[in-house]
């Protein structure tokens, strides 16, 4: 899908980056016997594979239709997006927490905090351009719009979930710093576990919030004000539709939405020219809005839309329904 390219880019660039800055604070923390340099290096390690996992993901999520899966495979992407979430949470934070809890209760203190020192200062040097690459490529789709508001409304996983984990790095790369430097400093090595436990729940909340908004496109939700509007107005605008009544949509991808549009037709149309009609609004909705890949339509007048409409929104009000509605 050549819409990816820019996520590709972000998560090869985030992978690259973590691998070597994992492999680095591995090595130091042997050295130096720090918890809170171990918890970053799983960290990374982690952010490591999530990354691979986003690739894994849309690498499926590419896939054409088939027999078994008729409407294709987009929700690939939505599924492995859930599960780096989960991964960040269980592996991530879960040793984090845990490490610190053991450093915490049996304090043994830092060897050589040099080397930490110059090993964190490397690693933000990485991690802050593997951020970058994903900051400059979800501000080019983000639009007029503000970070939270973006990534609530993005059907794109994989650009912000990088985003949000570079930026738990790099906010865990400054909590190490901060408790390497207490620990030495103060000579209190159990600051160090402290740390450790910080790092952690850094991690916890960037993997609830990730889990939130994978969820919420698992379970599906609507294509935008924008793609919906542009929908019913080439609808309307064919001469065999009296009125377009509504439309329902469906992300199944980033750029997969399938589309149920509700049309009430001229009267007295032939079958033969609804399904002339029908062919129409497919071929203009492909030019047109290219991320409709299905459109399913209902002939209905406008009456019995309002009613469906209204049950949905208004689900207590027990609006009863025509036959046929």
């Amino acid at each position: 899908m050549a819409g990816h390219s820019g996520s590709r880019l972000v998560i090869f660039a985030a992978i690259a980056g973590n691998l070597l800055i994992a492999v680095t604070k591995f090595v130091a923390a042997a050295f130096t016997g720090s918890s809170a340099m171990l918890s970053e290096g799983v960290h990374s390690l982690v952010d490591t594979g999530n990354g691979l996992l986003l690739l894994y993901g849309l690498h499926r999520a590419a896939r054409p239709p088939d027999l078994t899966h008729p409407l294709g495979h987009g929700r690939e992407l939505y599924f492995w997006s859930f599960i780096v979430a989960l991964l960040v949470f269980a592996l991530g934070a879960g040793v984090a927490f845990y490490e610190g809890i053991v450093h915490m209760l049996h304090p043994a203190p830092i060897e050589n905090p040099l080397v930490n020192y110059v090993v964190l200062g490397a690693c933000m040097v990485f991690e802050g351009g593997s951020w970058l690459v994903a900051l400059r490529e979800f501000r080019r789709s983000k639009g007029s719009f503000g970070y939270i508001q973006a990534v609530r409304r993005s059907k794109d996983p994989s650009v912000y979930t990088v985003l949000f984990e570079d930026s738990a790095a790099l906010l865990g790369l400054v909590i190490a710093f901060a408790g390497i430097f207490a620990a030495h400093y103060f000579e209190q090595p159990w600051l160090d576990g402290a740390a450790s436990i910080g790092i952690s729940l850094i991690l916890g909340a960037t993997a609830v919030f990730l889990a939130r908004e994978s969820k919420g496109l698992l379970m599906g939700e609507p294509a935008s004000a924008d793609v919906q509007a542009a929908i019913l107005a080439i609808a309307q605008a064919d001469p065999a539709v009296e009125q377009a009544n509504g439309v329902l949509t469906v992300h199944l991808g980033p750029e997969q939405v399938v589309a149920g549009l509700s049309l009430d037709f001229v009267d007295h149309i032939s079958a033969a020219k609804i399904e002339a009609c029908v062919e129409r609004l497919e071929a203009k909705l492909k030019a047109e809005v290219p991320e409709v890949t299905s459109v399913f339509v209902k002939p209905q007048t406008s009456q019995r839309w309002k009613l469906r409409h209204d049950r949905i929104v208004n689900p207590k009000a027990g609006t009863p329904m025509p036959e046929g509605g």
